[in-house]
């Protein structure tokens, strides 16, 4: 499941704070406080036919974690898109596009954590790819990770913040397993995510997926429950024990980079027949049903 370098991506141009670099040569300050000590935000968008789903729930949530970490600058979301348009119609990019979206505190006047350090405005960064969905169709094997999801008394899930320690330790203890991903639990034990995903299982025709406890409020997650109301699918928001995922007859994996993916093996325990099963594949059939006429027009 290691991504590979594609070859359309190889003079892309990447927007910061309102120009646009040849990827060889783009970079932001060593004073940047992404730099300085993670502290920024971030989405993933996609790009559908010129348009991007769920556009305006994105810059939400960016907006909002911007504001839980009291920056005291945060584009509007009309500049944050005009600023999107340019990149995409700089580099001709019509759809098959990942689009990293990063909110940065800015430049310090001097190395340091303190944020009255700050005094020049937040750092914009639009990094769009050409980028199908990262994950195998054929199905995920997953190890549980040591690393537990922090509590929100701990470290609030709700900010989508770009310190991703936790998930790139999970994720290394993943390669070291030989498995795709890892599966994280919370600090009571129960199932959070994966380090890049949210979880959905389903036993005897039922969906459930954990509460947004100990993970982030997921825009996919979020569109998987519309369609399963939509479409009469009976789908809760609870506590999951790992005991859950290992008997479940079908686990699938949502977030904007891979979209919905079968999971078909955890610790070593096969899920269900060891293959996409028929919610999930129903499932990623309505969602690109959705992903081809919704979605707000950008080039």
């Amino acid at each position: 499941m290691l991504q590979q370098f594609d070859e359309r991506n190889r003079d892309l141009l990447i927007g910061i704070d309102g120009k646009l670099f040849h990827r060889d040569e783009a970079g932001i300050s060593p004073f940047d406080s992404a730099v300085q000590g993670g502290d920024a935000v971030w989405e993933g968008l996609r790009l559908y036919g010129g348009r991007i789903f769920k556009l305006r729930e994105h810059l939400d949530r960016l907006h909002d974690s911007a504001l839980a970490l009291a920056f005291c600058e945060i584009p509007s979301h009309e500049a944050i898109t005009a600023e999107i348009a340019r990149t995409l119609a700089a580099n001709d990019m019509r759809d098959g596009v990942h689009i990293r979206l990063t909110l940065t505190r800015g430049r310090k006047i001097t190395s340091g954590m303190d944020p009255r350090l700050n005094q020049s405005g937040p750092t914009l960064i639009v990094l769009a790819e050409f980028k199908a969905p990262v994950y195998e169709k054929g199905g995920l094997r997953l190890v549980t990770s040591s690393v537990r999801r922090c509590p929100p008394d701990c470290l609030d899930p709700k900010i989508h913040h770009a310190n991703l320690i936790q998930s790139i330790l999970a994720k290394l203890e993943a390669n070291a397993a030989g498995a795709d991903d890892a599966l994280m639990l919370d600090m009571r034990g129960f199932v959070a995510e994966t380090n890049a995903t949210h979880v959905f299982c389903a036993r005897g025709g039922r969906l459930a997926t954990p509460r947004v406890v100990a993970c982030p409020e997921g825009i996919t997650r979020a569109t998987v429950l519309e369609l399963c109301a939509a479409d009469g699918l009976a789908c809760e928001e609870r506590d999951l024990s790992l005991a859950e995922v290992y008997r479940a007859d079908e686990v699938f994996c949502t977030g904007t980079m891979g979209e919905l993916a079968a999971v078909v093996e955890v610790d070593g325990r096969t899920i269900g027949a060891g293959e996409a099963g028929p919610l999930c594949a129903r499932l990623a059939g309505l969602f690109a049903a959705r992903t081809a006429r919704e979605g707000e027009r950008i080039v």
